[in-house]
């Protein structure tokens, strides 16, 4: 073998045939939905133009300083790329090689395997003819009739394929008389292009143009052809304008063989200026003339928050809609159906280092389910607006020992049918804990203060009220530990006996309106709080004790193995603040009992129980176990019950039926209904069910199923969907997203093929 030193070849610009690396891209940005994920445009490769060349070949003739003739066992070097074949010819003026006869090319990581190859090492121009590639990008390969590299950036990959797929028979591939392929502008632009699963065309578009890096790029999405909310045919065809790095836009053209074409539009930015970052998305949808119901439906939804200047914000959060059964109309999940109350406020915020002041105006559109009457427990009621409210808080921790913080509130409240008018609240708080190891103790104080000013009398014939109330508390705890075993494992057990005593001396405030206070949910965590309600409309009065402990186990990485408490709270003096409607109360709580943990690394569950203890029966329950042995493998079961409302069961889970086949499903059932003011339960119903199958291939995921959830009292919608997704290239599919699907209905849901495509 002869060997040529590398020092005797200086070295010149070097061609990077990255360009159809790139290429393997172009689908990919096509086909996936920009508007939701971004990528990363791969990191450039180095340049190589300055380094040497190093020659080697069985035989080597000619003028080193003008043109080499390599034959048998040819093999180039410079950098990263490398060059074999059985004949070349290395021209030294131009910088040049030709090569013939079992030609392989490797560059970073790419490989390129033809019969003839012509390159120019300067200008990067030259050609292969018959190539077939791989490319370390989404581990891709294809095949063409020739590549021309018309530049060091620019190539035009004629009659070629892409596939993800291993072996020579690939599973689905794509086809394309021509790829113009600019890696300096990430601009590709094909031909003529089929997309073949099975050797059968599926997709097929007269032209393409797609970014090379697979980072975002205006263009035409993958269709999605479906039934809509009550089983009527629709397509949607998207398209996605590639605005600027921080900014874009996804119009929906969507077609309702029922009711007409649907425009929608979804813009997202964000940025930074001097005087702070800023961010917000806005979707709109509107339909004509519906041929259904012969009016104008529309919906938007915007949110957006920017910094003003430092410690200063502002910003909206506004929905509306059109009517009330558009959420039943043109829902397309469980969420959507389900949101009744539409959200519109802009606000502003200003903060300190120890205070913070937010002024916002707010109201809601409500809603109401077609069925709904003020009786049948489906009426929606309307939330008061506020405008505007003005809340104030400042406070600090360890001031001498002492905790304190201040809230203030302004708010002038609007109904069109219920009392009006303003409200000034104060609360302030003092503290002092006392915390050392082992146990702590911590009293507090809080000072109440309201005003009222109403627009018109109330029913006892006052306009203005006040309110001034003081609140005392006690909370005192014990921490325990020990070292102990559980399931076999060194542990650390803690009890926690907790004390928590609360005084508020009674006043009768059931001539103040109820603006915006509600009954708290009974928890653990409420338990140890001074007010039973939310809201300053109402601060209860109180001559009670909380008793709890809990008790948990700690591994030694500091986790918390399994948690178990139990709580109850007693009053010496029954509470004789009320809401409008509340019942009258009792002597004690209802007892807590909770725990929550994982048995082993695949078994975890979490449980709760409230006893009635005045009435000595169960009042609500809740247990959810979830068995996930390994990825692709989750069961979960779920039981909830609260007395004279409801008692659901929900079962769901992904599990392999065979080496390649996967099932997902999902069924919530109401056990017992219930109707507001009636205890006497009525029989089953089916809330929720989801079903569906997904195969994974080496380089492809089919998946299909149907769901069926309720958008209304008295309607249901079933979509069905199936969608063919192509490992690095597109999903095809149609009906709504069957991955969002399964992400929201089973817990622990893993996707098939989360380990392979562009990352």
């Amino acid at each position: 073998m002869s060997w040529i030193a590398a020092h005797q070849f200086p070295s010149r610009q070097v061609f990077k045939p990255t360009a159809l690396a790139s290429a393997v891209a172009i689908v990919v940005a096509a086909a996936s939905n920009p508007a939701y994920a971004q990528t990363v445009a791969p990191a450039p490769h180095p340049d190589e133009q300055n380094l040497p060349i190093t020659i080697q070949a069985e035989d080597i003739s000619g003028r080193p300083d003008r043109q080499l003739n390599l034959e048998r066992n040819v093999e180039l070097t410079r950098g990263q790329t490398r060059l074999t074949a059985d004949s070349a010819c290395y021209f030294r003026i131009e910088d040049q090689v030709t090569a013939t006869g079992n030609v392989n090319m490797w560059r970073f990581g790419d490989r390129y395997k033809g019969d003839e190859l012509q390159l120019n090492m300067e200008t990067g121009k030259g050609y292969v003819l018959r190539p077939e590639y791989r490319l370390q990008l989404n581990n891709a390969q294809g095949n063409a009739s020739r590549i021309d590299f018309l530049g060091e950036d620019v190539a035009l990959v004629r009659d070629g394929t892409y596939s993800t797929c291993e072996g020579p028979d690939p599973d689905w591939y794509l086809k394309s008389s021509t790829l113009r392929l600019d890696s300096g502008r990430d601009v590709g632009l094909a031909g003529k292009t089929v997309i073949y699963f099975k050797d059968v065309p599926i997709l097929g578009t007269p032209a393409l143009s797609f970014s090379l890096s697979g980072a975002r790029r205006s263009g035409w999405l993958a269709p999605t052809v479906g039934f809509g909310s009550k089983g009527k045919a629709e397509i949607m065809v998207p398209y996605y304008f590639n605005i600027a790095p921080n900014r874009d836009l996804t119009v929906y053209p969507r077609y309702m063989f029922d009711r007409g074409l649907q425009l929608g539009a979804t813009g997202r930015y964000l940025g930074m200026t001097e005087r702070g970052g800023y961010q917000g998305e806005t979707h709109i949808e509107g339909l004509r003339n519906d041929r259904e119901t012969g009016e104008d439906r529309w919906r938007v939804d915007s949110i957006h928050t920017q910094g003003l200047a430092p410690g200063w914000s502002f910003g909206w959060n506004l929905h509306g809609a059109s009517d009330d059964e558009y959420p039943s109309d043109f829902s397309r999940t469980v969420a959507v159906s389900a949101e009744r109350q539409l959200l519109r406020e802009i606000r502003t915020d200003y903060s300190g280092q120890y205070w913070n002041l937010t002024a916002r105006a707010q109201n809601y559109q409500v809603l109401q389910d077609p069925a709904a009457t003020p009786t049948n427990g489906l009426f929606v009621p309307r939330p008061y607006d506020r405008l505007p409210q003005i809340n104030f808080h400042a406070g600090r921790y360890d001031v001498a020992g002492f905790d304190w913080a201040v809230d203030t509130e302004m708010v002038r409240f609007w109904h069109p049918d219920l009392v009006r008018g303003n409200r000034a609240v104060g609360v302030a708080q003092l503290s002092y804990p006392i915390v050392r190891p082992g146990w702590f103790i911590t009293p507090k104080v809080i000072g109440h203060y309201s005003k009222y000013d109403l627009d018109q009398h109330n029913y006892t014939g006052e306009r203005k009220l006040s309110r001034s109330l003081h609140t005392a508390s006690l909370d005192a705890g014990l921490v325990f530990e020990r070292e102990t075993t559980l399931f076999g494992r060194a542990m650390s057990q803690t009890l926690e006996p907790r004390l928590f005593y609360v005084r508020t001396p009674y006043k009768d405030q059931s001539a103040f309106p109820v603006f915006d206070t509600g009954r708290t949910g009974f928890n653990y965590a409420q338990l140890f709080s001074e007010n039973r309600y939310v809201g300053p409309d109402r601060v209860s009065d109180a001559n009670q004790l909380t008793a709890a402990v809990v008790s948990r186990f700690i591994q030694s990485d500091g986790s918390e193995r399994l948690r178990m408490a139990f709580g109850q709270r007693i009053y010496f003096d029954e509470p004789r603040v009320r809401l409008p409607g509340e019942p009258v109360h009792q002597s004690r709580s209802d007892v807590l009992v909770a725990a929550a943990g994982r048995i082993s690394e695949t078994w975890s569950f979490d449980s709760g129980v409230q006893y009635d203890a005045t009435g000595s029966n169960l009042y609500s329950s809740n247990l959810s176990m979830q068995w996930q042995p390994a990825r692709m493998k989750v069961l979960n079961a779920e039981y909830r019950y609260q007395r004279d409302s409801f008692r659901n069961v929900d079962l769901s889970g992904q599990w392999p039926l065979s080496k390649r086949w996967y099932g997902v499903g999902r069924v919530s059932y109401a056990l017992r209904s219930y109707t507001v003011g009636n205890a006497t339960p009525g029989k089953g119903k089916l809330l929720e069910s989801l079903i569906g199958l997904e195969y994974k291939a080496d380089c492809w995921v089919f998946r299909f199923g149907a769901q069926r959830f309720v958008t209304a009292a008295q309607t249901t919608s079933t979509p069905i969907f199936f969608q063919l997704e192509l490992n690095g290239l597109s999903r095809l599919g149609l009906g709504s997203n069957p991955l969002e699907t399964f992400n929201k209905s089973v817990p622990g849901y893993t996707q098939l093929n989360t380990n392979v495509g562009r990352p």
